[in-house]
């Protein structure tokens, strides 16, 4: 997975009588957060940032300004101020202009009673708010795990911001049925993410479909047809292998425009050009989201159903705070009050990864379905995905606008294990053909009802509360972290300009 490096800086007093005798200790403990930041950063490649250190402590101008010009030949893009002693806050302005404005900036402290380190975090990270600038502060050892975790949080936030800033969106089609919450919003879009998107018809994709490699194609349908055997419910109307071939050709020429084009994610019109004329997208939608095909593991792509453009961004979010896992994308279909249940499912898009979070394509395939795409909503054929996700803690968020202003709803949840006949229950109330997250979100009913913004949502594995709510932050973007029942602000109340 892509990253960009981050500089580790500690600042220190500026008076030589002080600084000749701590500069030692204190490179040390610079040392020791990076070798405990690097410990927890490789992503599912295996991968880690970078982390450029400083060779010595920030002690005057001069020191401010070569350290800074070292971080920015690096490519730092995101900064950690660390903090051990007392400093002279003002250095932090020619080290950080010399690096470049608008950075995301952690101020790190260890708890040491033996020197002010906590004094001088909170006086210089203050002289840099009351400039205006959005930095977070976390204190602890660097051994202690939930400090560990706080800072890791904070990178893959900043990994998100720096990564999104640079990338570009492929819209293919724009946005489906006249979906306006799926709308590339632009302008607010630039000056809080800083991502935008280019359009391309999908008669591009159509035509580029045809110039697919058959042979690449065929081996495609052999590897699902070996990997679901009678789960591959061939009809000889709407699904045959014909109508899977034209699936995968979809799956290869999109990822192909994406590779020329240089989009880092994507989303797929389908409806109702594709669904009509050529296919349904689920199959395509599925590999791209997946980290693996036939020729075995992958980066994941991010790829939007109906190109819904802020359910892309906020899965691109998402992928970039969890290391690289795949995103969920749903529709919130049906609530079961009884059992506490939301019931998430669209027209099969989610990833395959998501039926038991494993890394092995056939562990998962195991538990899916390839059924005929429903004629009446996608008359050109082809299959439709089916599995229940794996039980398991999820964060759930969504991107979105209010009166031109961008928030982040984040809610935790989990999806929960449910008896398999229950689950069969459940899903013939809406569509057994599509794939289901029984999810438990831990906030009410009400307050969904209340906030969230639209009808699709999406899905990282584990808690990742606190990374989003540090990306949005860092982004300009209000988080609206759902749970607790306190706030009953209606949501242009909630929805405040950050910064």
């Amino acid at each position: 997975m892509r990253s960009t490096p981050i500089g580790l800086v500690m600042i220190n007093d500026e008076r030589p009588h002080v600084n000749s005798l701590n500069e030692s200790e204190n490179c040390h403990v610079l040392r020791r957060w990076a070798e405990a930041i690097h410990s927890e950063l490789s992503d599912q490649g295996g991968s880690t940032p970078e982390l450029v250190v400083a060779p010595e402590t920030v002690k005057s101008v001069q020191t401010a300004h070569k350290i800074g010009e070292e971080l920015r030949r690096a490519g730092c893009r995101s900064l950690i101020l660390c903090f051990n002693v007392w400093n002279f806050p003002f250095l932090v302005w020619p080290l950080v202009h010399t690096v470049g404005d608008d950075l995301p900036i952690l101020s790190l402290s260890n708890n040491n009673g033996r020197f002010p380190g906590n004094v001088g975090l909170l006086a210089t990270d203050g002289a840099l708010r009351q400039a205006g600038v959005r930095t977070h502060r976390v204190i602890g050892d660097a051994d202690d795990p939930a400090t560990r975790r706080a800072v890791k949080a904070w990178i893959r936030a900043a990994q998100a911001a720096t990564l999104i800033r640079t990338e570009v969106y492929g819209l293919y089609g724009g946005h489906s049925m006249g979906m306006e919450t799926g709308f590339f919003h632009l302008v607010p879009t630039l000056k809080s993410l800083g991502t935008t998107a280019y359009q391309i018809d999908q008669l591009w994709v159509v035509e580029r479909m045809k110039q697919v490699d058959h042979a690449e194609v065929r081996t495609g349908r052999e590897w699902l047809e070996s990997l679901l055997g009678d789960r591959l419910r061939y009809d000889g109307e709407i699904l045959t292998p014909e109508h899977l071939e034209t699936q995968l050709r979809l799956y290869l020429a999109v990822r192909e425009l994406n590779q020329e084009n240089g989009f880092a994610y994507c989303g797929i019109k389908g409806q109702r050009e594709l669904t009509e004329y050529i296919c349904t997208p689920d199959v395509a939608e599925m590999l791209l989201n997946d980290p693996y095909d036939w020729h075995g593991p992958k980066e994941p792509t991010v790829c939007a159903t109906e190109a819904d453009a802020y359910g892309a961004i906020t899965m691109e979010l998402l992928k970039y705070i969890s290391g690289g896992l795949p995103s969920l994308f749903m529709d919130v279909r049906l609530y079961h009050p009884k059992l506490d249940i939301w019931d998430l499912c669209n027209s099969g898009q989610h990833a395959s990864w998501y039926a038991t979070r494993s890394s092995d394509a056939a562990a998962n395939f195991e538990r899916v379905t390839f059924h005929p795409a429903l004629p009446l909503y996608f008359k050109a054929g082809g299959a439709s995905v089916a599995f229940d996700a794996a039980p398991g803690p999820l964060t759930f968020a969504r991107l979105a606008i209010w009166d031109g202003r961008p928030y982040l709803v984040i809610i935790p949840g989990e999806v929960v294990d449910l008896p398999e006949e229950q689950r069969r229950e459940l899903n013939a109330q809406t569509d057994p053909t599509w794939p289901h997250v029984h999810a438990r979100f831990h906030c009410s009913y009400d307050e969904i009802i209340r906030i969230f913004p639209c009808n699709h949502l999406h899905a990282t594995p584990g808690d990742q509360v606190a990374a989003l709510v540090h990306v949005a932050e860092m982004c300009g973007v209000t988080p609206l972290v759902l749970g607790g029942g306190t706030d009953y602000r209606p949501l242009w109340d909630r929805v405040l300009r950050v910064g």
